[in-house]
């Protein structure tokens, strides 16, 4: 699989990674044998970058990476974590006490002295000005806690913030067929300044996959049940903020466009790899089989402008005017 150059980190990362939400929690259930076999599929696959964060299953997700890496020795598999979601968010809570504490217990989790880079975890908005908060971030890099350090943001007024500053290594932000914004600055800003860009919620929950219909039922612990108006979370996580009936759809014409031989997922996945700016995109799996299909999709030719055009046309009359003011 094609690899791309991690923004000024000095490290590579799969144009296909996998994003272990899933593994965790908040999808539903997913046993430890079917966790470590998602794993498995996607290294088969050429994966070499895995997503995870310390509020997964409360550690859950860290603790399954780490056990299929202790297994599998011969792999050279780059993980970024997150930390900050496990306490009240508010930003006096983003001191350097607290990510010392945050990164022990990760490095625990993941069995490893050394993260390859951890993220900031949507945190409340001004902790992207706060010049203590990555004063402290560099003591973590000083300290050789963690190699290098990113931000995981909800807007892209947050993004491009947290792209001006010079030690940030990454960006990660949802950005799917659903979720165009991100191409207006983001992307062109985090190109110009080096830093990596991690293209989170590329199925927007799943609705691109083309799969669900209006009287689709989730589980009661799935966030697609839960938080549908963000009463847990960011809205913006679950579903990209749509409307879950619109994007149904929606997501029923985006299956049209798909070209022969692309699933709807596949369409979705070519779409992020080739805009312009993105470093690697992490859909999630609950399967093996989703594992593999999804990473199938960097081999995949790249979309006509046909096609680029039509998805243009079906976001700008369909969704543009739900997420694009919010987020």
């Amino acid at each position: 699989m094609e690899e791309r150059a991690f923004g000024r980190s000095g490290q590579q990362a799969s144009v296909v990674g996998l994003g272990t939400w899933q593994l965790g929690a908040d999808w539903g259930d997913v046993d430890d044998k079917e966790a470590l076999a998602v794993l498995e599929a996607a290294v088969e696959s050429g994966v070499t970058f895995f997503d995870t964060a310390d509020v997964y299953g409360d550690g859950r997700s860290e603790q399954t990476i780490a056990t299929f890496l202790r297994a599998r020795p011969d792999l050279d598999v780059f993980v970024a974590t997150k930390m900050g979601r496990r306490v009240d968010q508010i930003p006096e809570n983003y001191v350097l006490d607290n990510f010392r504490a945050w990164n022990d217990r990760s490095r625990r989790n993941l069995g490893t002295d050394r993260l390859d880079l951890v993220q900031l975890h949507c945190p409340p908005t001004p902790v992207y000005s706060s010049d203590e908060v990555f004063d402290a971030l560099d003591t973590l890099v000083a300290e050789e806690r963690v190699a290098a350090y990113g931000v995981s943001v909800e807007t892209c007024a947050e993004a491009l913030t947290a792209i001006a500053r010079p030690n940030v290594a990454s960006v990660q932000i949802i950005l799917n067929p659903f979720r165009m914004k991100p191409l207006i600055d983001v992307l062109p800003a985090a190109e110009r300044a080096g830093v990596a860009v991690i293209a989170r919620v590329p199925l927007a929950s799943g609705l691109l996959s083309g799969r669900y219909t209006k009287d689709t039922v989730f589980a009661a612990n799935d966030h697609r049940t839960y938080n549908r108006q963000g009463e847990s979370f960011d809205q913006g996580e679950t579903f990209s903020g749509v409307d879950y009936a619109t994007g149904v759809e929606a997501a029923v014409e985006f299956a049209a466009l798909a070209p022969e031989g692309f699933t709807p997922a596949q369409s979705a996945l070519r779409w992020i790899i080739q805009s312009a700016g993105v470093t690697t995109v992490i859909p999630g799996a609950r399967t093996p089989e989703q594992a593999r299909a999804n990473a199938a999709a960097a081999a995949l030719p790249p979309l006509s402008d046909g096609t680029l055009t039509a998805i243009r046309e079906l976001y700008d009359r369909r969704i543009k005017e739900q997420v694009e003011g919010r987020w």
